[in-house]
């Protein structure tokens, strides 16, 4: 059922649904990912590391904000659900329990480069269908390429 009418064709509007979607869960993960390490990471850059691990799900929350009502304003009801989360992310699972400050590092390397990696196949999906859809998706990708960066650079 829609309560919004979009103002895309039936085509475009389940291709830009779908990115949509996968975008959501991804970035409602990388946020637990992150949290996850946030909470466990230890070792002698500790402080660092863990305000940097805030950063990332400060921006991964706001995405995810934005991609959400940006599917309700098409129409499409965003499911944020742990159950969905879990199904259909591409991030990754990180280890339990304490994380060496390097390996928390590596993790977030990880974790950022799949999401980076569909948030780009997302952007050529929706060029054609939905280019404000697209244009959301370029700006993601530009944040989490930034973290992405910097995070390599910890463990040079």
């Amino acid at each position: 059922m829609y309560v919004v009418k979009s103002p895309l064709s039936d085509a475009d509007l389940k291709t830009v649904s779908q990115a949509l979607q996968g975008a959501l869960v991804d970035l409602v993960d990388l946020a637990l990912v992150a949290k996850q390490v946030h909470w466990n990471v230890v070792g002698p850059r500790f402080r660092s590391v863990h305000l940097q691990l805030d950063e990332v799900v400060d921006v991964a929350r706001a995405h995810s904000d934005t991609v959400a009502e940006r599917a309700s304003a098409l129409g499409v009801s965003p499911d944020g659900r742990a159950t969905a989360v879990a199904a259909g992310s591409g991030i990754g699972a990180v280890q339990a329990g304490w994380v060496k400050d390097t390996d928390a590092v590596g993790s977030l390397v990880t974790a950022l480069g799949a999401a980076i990696t569909r948030m780009r196949e997302r952007v050529s999906a929706t060029g054609d269908a939905d280019p404000v859809t697209q244009d959301i998706f370029i700006g993601i990708t530009a944040d989490l390429e930034k973290h992405h960066w910097m995070f390599q650079a910890e463990n040079v």
